[in-house]
C-alpha cells in the first residue's frame, strides 16, 4: 500500500511542476479586490505575438474573473461574517506550451479559494491555429475522431497507460489501466481524454507527440496531486489523417518535460 506522506509530497511536487511558466516579473493582465475576492490574469508575455489569441484568452480570463466575483459577493451577502478579515481568491494563468507549425498549444492553471476545506488547483489546455486565428481540437490530425471509435479507443489507451506509468513511479500500483476506477474516467471522446498539448520535437515544425494535463483528482486522489503525461507520435501513427503524418515526426527533446 502507498504511504500517504509520499503521495502527499509527489502532489505536491506535481502541482508546482503544472504552474505557468511565467516570468517572475509578469503582471497581470486583470485584476480586481474587494471585499469578498481577490483575483488576477496573467498571460505569458510571449502570447503577445498571436494578438488574435491573446485577447481571446484575456476575455475569457476576465469572464471567469466575473463568474467567481459573482459567486462571492453572493457568499458575502449571506455569510458576512466568514469575510471579516479574509477573501475568496481566483488567480488564472495562461502560459505558452509550444508552437508547432502553425499551431500554438497553451496550458491555462486556476487557483482557487472559495472558503472550502482547501485551496484548489486545475489546469487544461488549449490549442490556437494561428493560421485560421480560431481554437480547434485535435481531430483533424486523425482519420477519424467518432465517440468511441478507433483513433479515440487506441489514444485513451496509450494515455491511460502513461498515467499508469507515473503513478507506478509515485509507488502506485495499477493492474489493468483499462479497468481500473481511477483511470475510467480518460474515455475515447474528444473531451474526455485530458488537456492535450502538442509536444516539441527534435525535427523542426514537428511534434513528437502529446502532453497530457489532469487536475488534481481527475484521475486519481486529492494527496495524489496533478498527473501530466507523454505519449510519443509513434504510439498512435496509424490513425494520423495526412495532416497529421505532416505535422508528427522525431522524438521528444530530452529537456522537455522541464517546459510542462
Amino acid at each position: 500500500m502507498p504511504n500517504p506522506r509520499l503521495l502527499l509530497a509527489a502532489g505536491l511536487i506535481a502541482a508546482g511542476l503544472c504552474q505557468p511558466v511565467l516570468a517572475a516579473d509578469e503582471k497581470p493582465a486583470a485584476e480586481l479586490k474587494s471585499k469578498a475576492i481577490e483575483e488576477t490574469v496573467v498571460i505569458d508575455a510571449k502570447l503577445k505575438a498571436y494578438p488574435a489569441l491573446y485577447a481571446k484568452l484575456l476575455a475569457d480570463g476576465k469572464k471567469e474573473m466575473a463568474k467567481w466575483r459573482a459567486d462571492a459577493d453572493k457568499e458575502l451577502k449571506q455569510n458576512p461574517a466568514w469575510f471579516k478579515d479574509r477573501r475568496w481568491s481566483f488567480d488564472r494563468g495562461y502560459s505558452l506550451r509550444s508552437i508547432v507549425g502553425r499551431y500554438v498549444s497553451v496550458v491555462y492553471t486556476d487557483d482557487m479559494d472559495g472558503g472550502g476545506a482547501h485551496p484548489n488547483h486545475a489546469l487544461n489546455t488549449l490549442l490556437w491555429d494561428a493560421q485560421a486565428n480560431k481554437f480547434i481540437n485535435i481531430s483533424p490530425f486523425f482519420t477519424e475522431t467518432k465517440a468511441d471509435g478507433p483513433a479515440l479507443r487506441a489514444l485513451a489507451h496509450e494515455i491511460r497507460l502513461a498515467v499508469a506509468a507515473e503513478k507506478k513511479a509515485r509507488d502506485i500500483e495499477i493492474k489493468d489501466p483499462d479497468t481500473d476506477t481511477e483511470l475510467s474516467s480518460v474515455k475515447p471522446k474528444l473531451t474526455d481524454l485530458g488537456g492535450i498539448a502538442l509536444a516539441p520535437s527534435t525535427e523542426k515544425d514537428k511534434s513528437s507527440g502529446f502532453s497530457v494535463y489532469f487536475s488534481p483528482y481527475a484521475v486519481g486522489s486529492y494527496v495524489e496531486g496533478a498527473y501530466i503525461v507523454f505519449v510519443p507520435w509513434t504510439a498512435f501513427k496509424a490513425q494520423l489523417s495526412p495532416a497529421g503524418v505532416a505535422l508528427f515526426g522525431g522524438e521528444r527533446p530530452k529537456d522537455d518535460s522541464e517546459n510542462e
